[in-house]
């Protein structure tokens, strides 16, 4: 079997949208760099045609351009309607987008409420595709939202209609985890053997079944010879319970029983990355890993009881289905647990150049170290938390990209509110009444 496994992780977009957390644009951005060192071959990172992550795409795809983020791919998400493609285009340099419809009867008719039917959708959806590719946008994904709950007739007849209009792929979207491993390898081999065109596989973890319906899909795919896209987030972090979490998945993909019989799986995939990039998504969303995470929890090699700490002990083979040295883990890691200077919003010079001392970063002069330190403090003004030593080293490293990721213009606003006027009306009666009252004095 000729065609592969890629990974396309989508934490800068579905995990972002996790209720009651968030990424800081610099957060997103070392996401990125992490993403590619591990190499994964794409990240869906943000909305373009979203005010407030321009700054962050169009600098991120600068990164790309100088090298740094190569050779991972960054694309977009948008409506598949041409005023957002046109908008993405207008508002950043993005070149990949992904471009997202509805098509389950339940959301056409609850969503749209009568405004569109199946083949309004499948109108929108093309005009999409055509005016991304008159626009010169290099591939385009079109993503089925509810595909698991959309009849298989229409969903073949929307993906035939995607391809014909230029896409480069389908995304089958399990939106509310509602698949199951057996129904979803079935339908992603009726419907790749159908359309003959590479299929991404997006699912949710509604029912505790992410990772496993993900192998599943990847396998119908592959199975009817074409490439299998799939979609992860770190730490499965995502609407409601999550997303296919990025490490366990890759785990899944190099030591599940029979795996080999799926195909290639991208050779660039290090799991030695799998630590780094986990513990950093936890400091930056705020959640800690799971005790029990596959890979990189606490008791992910932890061994207690005697039959298995015994056997451990004699064999790590007998207990344990991979190395920990494998995800990157096992390094002595130095905890301060005295005096500690940290770097803030209010810092000065010295701590700051205390603090690089210790990344062994040094700076040409004092003007550019003042310089730096600046970025850093707007950085932590960014965040609202410490920095980190990748956050640290990047500004440092290129402080004119990050200037721009911590750089957010908000639009012209042209509106006066109803209370601003009363406000006005106000503060003159009762600047009259005051005047009145001096007038009375006198």
């Amino acid at each position: 079997m000729d065609n592969s496994i890629y990974i396309l992780d989508v934490t800068n977009r579905d995990g972002v949208q996790t209720s009651r957390l968030g990424l800081a644009k610099l957060e997103k951005t070392v996401l990125n760099i992490l993403l590619n060192r591990m190499g994964v071959y794409q990240s869906e990172i943000g909305f373009p045609t979203t005010h407030h992550e321009t700054n962050y795409i169009n600098a991120n795809v600068e990164l790309s351009q100088i090298g740094v983020l190569k050779p991972i791919i960054l694309s977009g998400w948008t409506r598949a309607i041409e005023t957002d493609v046109e908008k993405a285009i207008q508002l950043t340099q993005i070149e990949h987008l992904n471009l997202s419809i509805s098509t389950s009867p339940q959301m056409i008719n609850g969503k749209f409420q009568g405004k569109y039917d199946g083949e309004d959708i499948i109108r929108m959806m093309v005009a999409a595709v055509q005016r991304a590719r008159d626009l010169g946008i290099k591939t385009i994904g079109v993503n089925a939202e509810d595909a698991s709950r959309t009849s298989m007739d229409y969903l073949i007849k929307f993906s035939i209609a995607a391809k014909k209009a230029g896409a480069h792929r389908i995304r089958y979207c399990d939106t509310l985890g509602y698949e199951t491993p057996f129904r979803i390898h079935f339908r992603l081999k009726e419907l790749t053997k159908a359309v003959d065109i590479p299929i991404e596989i997006h699912c949710h973890n509604d029912l505790g079944m992410a990772v496993a319906n993900t192998i599943m899909a990847a396998k119908g795919v592959l199975e009817e010879g074409q490439d299998a896209i799939i979609n992860t987030t770190i730490n499965s972090m995502g609407e409601r319970a999550g997303n296919a979490d990025l490490v366990s998945t890759a785990l899944a993909l190099k030591h599940g029983a029979d795996i080999e019989e799926l195909g290639m799986v991208d050779p660039r995939i290090d799991l030695s990355k799998a630590w780094k990039i986990a513990t950093y998504a936890s400091h930056a969303f705020g959640i800690p890993i799971p005790i029990n995470q596959p890979g990189v929890g606490d008791n992910a090699f932890a061994h207690e009881s005697g039959i298995h700490a015994d056997g451990a002990l004699k064999d790590r083979k007998n207990y344990e289905l991979y190395d920990y040295n494998e995800l990157g883990r096992g390094q002595t890691i130095l905890i301060e647990t005295g005096r500690k200077i940290t770097t803030g919003e209010y810092s000065g010079i010295s701590s700051f150049k205390h603090n690089y001392n210790n990344f062994n970063i040094e700076f040409k002069n004092e003007e550019e170290a003042r310089q730096i330190l600046e970025l850093v403090r707007y950085a932590n003004v960014h965040k609202q938390r410490p920095l980190v030593k990748e956050e640290f080293i990047f500004i440092a490293e290129y402080p004119k990209i990050a200037k721009k990721i911590l750089t957010m213009t908000p639009p012209e606003i042209s509106i006066q509110r109803p209370h601003y006027e009363y406000a006005k009306k106000h503060t003159n009666r009762r600047k009259k009444e005051i005047e009145f009252k001096t007038i009375i004095k006198k």
